[in-house]
């Protein structure tokens, strides 16, 4: 297929078909497309089209066709022929860094996720200087490239939170935080200076939390498989910032909405989970920062609403308080029987309380509801990924028991 108007005209009306809810006009459409996609320049076309069509909803089609075609095609099976040519693959690996760095944000998040597909294949060896186009972009001052670079490299480098250890692995987590976690940490600096320059801004704070968000991610999968030299020398930059996001309460963060979690229950959330994580594998290095995270993050449960809202966050609160009160160095905090007390009444019984909105759940689905509480709920991130965490966790509240009884 050739890179000329005609192509891109015979296509865009092929994607439009594709978006007409009568299955006889649809389906041919489809399988249309589907017979085209081994052809050299189809992913090319797509991409010229999503980035230059003066029709958006056929740029969002174009975007999301190309996705789920990288999905389809990129990686190389042993003993099956190529589906996509070394020049179009060289192409799209040179161009689409930046057409999804300047694309609108609902094309951005299909081009990012299409970076994570090729990224998992070929980073680092067929694709070398991936990271270090990424980065380059921090220094644009731009947070929704920021912010496009940060959904991408959470998508590439999550999978590091469940990978079994090799060579292979060791060696990629070296040459990503050799480097990307020097420009992280100074960007996670810079933005939080950020915030208090424009902490009546609710628009811009929006933006920065958001990143915030996104930086606390990228933290917990760098360090989830052994605590880097790098975080280990600037713990006490990320902690202190860590501890400071904890306990603040900006107004205009706050939302009126009683179910879906907002940006500072959604950071607070990621902070208890990277608290959690220094506490259970790194303790001896996290040893002097412990007891503040153990108050910030009580004093959070404490004055945490039972909005469903509120779900994730007090999961991963009891789950940081879990992880602490079963090593027995860390007893001497929870020694204090007023201390018992108020985890009893103020923490366990609320959080095992059966909710209007729990039976509204169990009575819609409930099937799924038993699901959700046995294996986790599903939390919708700012950005519209989805990702299982815990409800109510019940797992972390019978640990709080157990301790209670134990001591």
């Amino acid at each position: 297929m050739e890179l000329n108007d005609a192509n891109l005209q015979t296509l865009t009306e092929f994607l439009r078909k594709t978006l007409d809810p009568d299955p006889t006009i649809r389906r041919p459409a489809e399988k249309f497309l589907e017979s085209v996609e081994g052809n050299q320049n189809y992913p090319l076309l797509l991409l010229t089209l999503l980035e230059k069509s003066q029709d958006n909803v056929i740029r969002v089609c174009a975007a999301v066709t190309f996705k789920n075609y990288i999905k389809r095609n990129w990686r190389i099976v042993e003993d099956e022929p190529d589906k996509i040519s070394d020049l179009d693959r060289t192409a799209i690996k040179a161009n689409i860094v930046n057409l999804m760095l300047s694309s609108p944000e609902q094309i951005q998040k299909q081009l990012s996720d299409a970076i994570s597909i090729i990224g998992r294949e070929d980073f680092p060896q067929k694709w070398p200087d991936l990271l270090t186009e990424m980065v380059t972009r921090f220094r644009s001052g731009d947070f929704h490239i920021i912010n496009g670079v940060l959904r991408t490299a959470h998508s590439l480098f999550k999978r590091y939170r469940h990978e079994f250890k090799s060579n292979e692995l060791w060696s990629e987590i070296k040459l990503v935080l050799d480097t990307f976690a020097l420009p992280l940490t100074e960007l996670f600096k810079a933005t939080i200076e950020l915030c208090q320059t424009h902490a009546t801004d609710i628009n811009a704070l929006k933006v920065l939390f958001s990143s915030l968000t996104l930086i606390s991610k990228l933290f917990y999968s760098l360090n989830f498989q052994d605590l880097p030299e790098f975080f280990e020398d600037n713990m006490e930059t990320w902690m202190t910032n860590f501890h400071a996001l904890l306990t603040l309460d900006n107004k205009l963060l706050q939302t009126d909405d009683e179910e879906e979690a907002g940006l500072l229950e959604l950071l607070k959330s990621q902070i208890c989970d990277n608290a959690a994580l220094y506490a259970q594998k790194y303790d001896e290095e996290f040893q002097p920062y412990l007891p503040r995270f153990v108050t910030a993050i009580w004093n959070l449960l404490v004055s945490t609403g039972q909005e469903v809202k509120y779900d994730l966050l007090v999961s991963n609160a009891i789950q940081f308080l879990a992880s602490v009160c079963e090593r027995p160095h860390y007893k001497h905090l929870f020694e204090d029987q007023n201390t018992l007390t108020s985890i009893c009444e103020k923490v366990i019984v609320p959080n095992m309380e059966f909710r209007s909105a729990d039976e509204e759940a169990f009575e819609d689905n409930s099937e799924e509801y038993i699901r959700r509480d046995l294996e986790g709920s599903v939390c919708q991130e700012p950005w519209g990924k989805l990702e299982t965490q815990g409800c109510c966790n019940l797992f972390g509240i019978v640990d709080i028991n157990r301790y209670i009884f134990k001591y």
